[in-house]
């Protein structure tokens, strides 16, 4: 498993889009494979709050 110190800012904004267009921060973890409780930190904003959401996100998926 990877460390959410190894994920570079292009990875933390798309991990914000795809949060922001309500993809399970599970389903998150697995795909960058960290911590589900890493996403939930990104997401509240605990962690990297001052990088913004990417403009759209690879291989993302429309729900």
């Amino acid at each position: 498993m990877a460390s959410i110190d190894d994920l570079t800012p292009q990875e933390i904004g798309e991990i914000k889009y795809l949060l922001a267009h309500g993809e399970l921060q599970h389903r998150i973890a697995a795909r960058f494979d960290i911590n589900a409780g890493r996403i939930s930190e990104i997401n509240t904003g605990k962690r990297f709050a001052h990088i913004p959401p990417a403009a759209s996100a690879n291989g993302a998926t429309e729900h």
